[in-house]
């Protein structure tokens, strides 16, 4: 038989077996260069992740630190409340992934079932909220509003719920002390987020992801020292996530306690007393408009004159900040944030910006004297002051002739002032500026403070704005190429105002300076700022940096960290300046402005000090402002569109000195019945056990007497900006006129 078929096959064999060579090297080459990349290259890295599976940290909450005032009683705390979670560990560990247990457990807590299993599925960068962000190895809180019955029932089947837990667990809260919510003030929390997390990693104090932060006010500020230490258990665990032992522990750590300047009672007061005062203002028909007034807005602020400490801030419109605990619901988000909210959430004490009126004047006063000018000279206060074909009017054109500085400041006389911008602006070169003008105008509101930051220990607080000539450049700058688009020469009064601002907006003009003399135009302050100017004067020239913190105290009460008063600087006038300023101001009280709304007070024990202001802006109602002080304590308040100074906010700031003080509407007072008639100086004592011996809020909500038509005041205020024909809008009150009665312990506008 022929041998050509078996030799046929041989080189077929061998072409087989160098393609099986081949692809085993290749295979081997590729096994081999995987291993190298695991082992070696990311050796370091995938060994880290393996240790990470085996170890599970569970994380405890420390207890938050309570906020309190300063007898000790809790702004914000926390309560026990009956939360029931849901242990993923064990729910995975089930056939069904623990569907039927959550199914069970809707049930007893009357949710569906979506809604339990939507809380406990873990969060990632698409999955919607409701969700879990925190350890998938630490209970997953699904309620923390569970009822003693709901508890009961889960705890007594235990069999029927495994995985469920129903424990008692600390919960924030903001028990409003005497329906004082002081929310502004507070802030409030919510839970962190990665980015903070992967930035505090390698911090002091880094974040867990269990952890609930301050968003805003003293939650925010003190936010490290009330957040404590959280316990830490880590765990052995297999690699289907089953625990196989514990490795080690470390205890919770509570947070401390803030001690703040805040006192509950005089808050209350304040945020009632500036609530009424908006709601009377809505009452009263705006005679330049024929509108009732919007009174949209508002703030008080009490500070303790000698320290700089807040006694009471409050803001207007308010909140409630128990809606952010537990996490706020989108309904509740949007009435704080949306369009037609009128923005709760701001601080209007800090963060609220306005023209300040006529309260200025002491800053304008100040900047004459150091320019050179006599604080007892003679200035004419003329009904009205002419600048080219425009006529700046005093109040209802009235003239007093040659007066002095402190007597115009006394019945606010603005054609003195309108004079003295006017010439500084000419004695700095007009429209052809020195090289090197004085502007003492805006370098004393610069040093007075003003264009910058109070520095107090609240978040977010705004810098305000004083229109030198520097801003000027820059706001031109930015706006030049909208005020050319816009601006017309024959257009509206906007339309001018665009023209103008198109050719020589950058230059400060002559106008600029008469009502930047007078606290209108461009410069705005915030309510805080102004207090910290006139408890300067009342303390005899230094500025504080207000603060509301007063001390951090350990939970057991052993450790006091004190906050002691800081000052930023002194006013930049002398002894004497300070000293006219004040007698200046006391008569504004006793014979000037704001005379009528201190009728029967007690001077001579209690001496008082006030300016009244109504700042004017185009577009919108009148701004009031009234400023006062006395030894002990000074009250700045402000309500947008609220009409004029003394006549808006006057009736509110009285009665909040008569409830702190302990006086009548006849000027008696009633030591037992004064809520702080001197400044607190002790701390609350807080026991080893965390307890604090606080004092019960007395109630604040006098009596409403029946609405009357009210008496206007005189405060002298100011003209219209850039509107020199326009009549201000204040009305004049007859020193003897009475004013209406009231009910004990609060004074009716």
């Amino acid at each position: 038989m022929s041998n050509i078929p078996e030799t046929g096959r041989t080189p077929r064999v061998q072409i087989r077996l160098v393609i099986i060579q081949v692809l085993v090297f290749s295979l081997l080459f590729t096994l081999g260069g995987r291993l190298w990349y695991l082992q070696i290259r990311n050796g370091d890295e995938f060994t880290d992740e393996a240790k990470s599976n085996h170890v599970q940290r569970v994380v405890q909450p420390a207890v938050r630190g309570s906020i309190l005032d300063s007898r000790g009683v809790p702004l914000a705390d926390n309560e026990t409340r009956l939360v029931v979670s849901a242990s993923r560990t064990e729910l995975m560990k089930m056939k069904d992934d623990g569907k039927a247990v959550l199914t069970r457990l809707a049930g007893v807590l009357g949710m569906t079932p979506k809604e339990v299993m939507d809380k406990v599925r873990l969060c990632n960068n698409e999955t919607p909220q409701p969700c879990w962000n925190g350890s998938p190895y630490q209970p997953i809180p699904v309620t923390d509003e569970a009822t003693t019955q709901q508890a009961l029932q889960i705890r007594e089947r235990a069999e029927d719920f495994p995985g469920i837990t129903a424990e008692p667990t600390a919960v924030r809260r903001y028990p409003a002390p005497g329906k004082a919510n002081t929310a502004q003030v507070l802030g409030y929390l919510s839970p962190v987020t990665d980015e903070e997390i992967e930035k505090a990693k390698d911090g002091d104090s880094p974040f867990l992801r269990s952890d609930q932060v301050g968003r805003s006010g003293l939650e925010r500020t003190y936010d490290q020292e009330l957040r404590g230490k959280a316990g830490v258990t880590s765990y052995e665990v297999d690699k289907l996530g089953r625990v196989m032992g514990q490795t080690q522990a470390e205890p919770a750590r509570p947070g401390s306690n803030v001690i703040t300047s805040i006192d509950a009672q005089v808050q209350r007061v304040a945020e009632y007393e500036l609530n009424e005062a908006m709601k009377t203002a809505r009452k009263e028909t705006d005679k330049v408009t024929g509108r009732k007034y919007e009174a949209d807005s508002g703030a008080v602020v009490v500070l303790e004159s000698k320290t700089g400490r807040v006694v009471a801030m409050a803001s207007n419109p308010t909140y409630d900040p128990n809606a952010w605990v537990g996490g706020i619901s989108g309904k509740d988000y949007a009435k704080l944030t949306g369009d037609g909210s009128n923005y709760p959430l701001l601080n209007r004490a800090i963060q609220g910006q306005a023209a300040p009126g006529s309260i200025f004047k002491v800053v304008s006063a100040s900047a004459a004297v150091r320019a050179g000018y006599d604080f007892d000279g003679s200035y004419n206060c003329s009904s009205s002051y002419s600048l080219g074909g425009q006529v700046f009017r005093n109040f209802e054109s009235r003239g007093y002739g040659p007066i002095s500085l402190g007597r115009a400041l006394e019945v606010s006389c603005n054609t003195v002032f309108y004079a003295l911008g006017h010439k500084e602006w000419q004695r700095d070169g007009g429209n052809k500026p020195k090289k090197n003008p004085g502007d003492w105008f805006y370098k004393t509101a610069h040093d007075f403070g003003l264009g910058a930051k109070t520095g107090v220990d609240l978040p977010n607080e705004v810098s305000g704005r004083i229109p030198d000539r520097q801003w000027k450049k820059d706001f031109w700058k930015a706006n030049k190429d909208i005020w050319c688009k816009t601006g017309k020469k024959d257009g509206s009064y906007a339309e001018k105002i665009a023209y103008e601002n198109c050719l020589e907006g950058n230059r400060l003009k002559a106008g600029d300076s008469i009502n930047y003399a007078i606290g209108q135009g461009d410069i705005l302050v915030t309510p805080l700022q102004m207090a910290v100017i006139y408890s300067s004067i009342s303390n005899g020239g230094t500025l504080y940096d207000p603060t509301v913190g007063k001390a951090v105290i350990s939970a057991d009460g052993k450790h006091i960290k004190e906050i002691k008063p800081k000052s930023h600087g002194k006013l930049p006038i002398d002894a004497e300046t300070v000293g006219k300023l004040d007698k200046a101001l006391r008569s504004v009280v006793e014979s000037g402005t704001a005379s009528w709304r201190f009728q029967g007070w007690p001077q001579d024990k209690i001496p008082m000090h006030a300016k009244t202001g109504t700042a004017q802006v185009y577009g919108k109602q009148t701004t009031s402002w009234f400023a006062t002080y006395t030894d002990d304590y000074t009250i700045v308040m402000t309500i947008s569109q609220g009409g004029t100074g003394s006549g808006a906010s006057g009736p509110a700031v009285r009665n909040i000195y008569e409830a702190m003080y302990g006086l009548d509407e006849e000027g008696n007072q009633d030591l037992s019945k004064a809520l702080l008639p001197k400044p607190r100086t002790a701390l609350p004592k807080i026991q080893p056990d965390g307890t604090i011996d606080a004092p019960k809020i007395r109630p604040y909500e006098p009596e409403k007497a029946e609405d009357a038509e009210q008496p206007e005041d005189a405060d002298g205020e100011e003209q219209q900006p850039d509107a020199p024909d326009a009549e201000p809008d204040t009305g004049e009150q007859d020193p003897g006129d009475d004013l209406l009665a009231g009910p004990p312990g609060r004074r009716q506008p």
